[in-house]
């Protein structure tokens, strides 16, 4: 498949993920700090990535403390702002919602609720992951074919 076109269906990706709003602005400045120089080539791919590695982490956490007979509620909200500074950093908009609306369900102290919100960010996470990784399996195809 010719660059132009493995270039076009990243494209497309992209703006498709800022359409249903799983992206925001913050990505669009993470790929202009790349394009324009500002960053280094690939500085895109390595905050995806450590966003992907962050975010798994940081649910699996939370998963455990809302495991416990006594949840720490506590420790609960300081888990879900990390996750909303992560996923704030790569525009992953979905996911930072899904943050706002856990912290909404964490003030009650319901475990219920937060399970139910939990439920809902590894769902956003999951589908922006496989976004991202498409798009990074898109620029390494592209790379193949040497620079723009």
């Amino acid at each position: 498949m010719a660059a132009a076109t493995l270039r076009a269906r990243l494209n497309n990706l992209v703006t498709s993920m800022f359409a249903t709003g799983m992206l925001d602005e913050n990505f669009h400045q993470l790929q202009s700090m790349e394009e324009d120089g500002t960053a280094a080539r690939g500085y895109v791919a390595d905050m995806i990535n450590l966003f992907i590695k962050d975010t798994k982490r940081i649910l699996n956490d939370i998963a455990g403390l809302l495991s416990q007979p006594v949840v720490d509620y506590d420790m609960v909200d300081v888990l879900v702002r990390q996750l909303k500074g992560s996923s704030y950093s790569v525009g992953a908009k979905k996911v930072n919602l899904s943050c706002m609306q856990f912290r909404r369900f964490n003030e009650p102290r319901s475990k219920e609720r937060c399970l139910m919100a939990l439920a809902l960010a590894w769902s956003e996470f999951c589908d922006v992951r496989s976004k991202f990784e498409a798009m990074m399996q898109l620029e390494e195809q592209i790379a193949t074919y040497g620079p723009k």
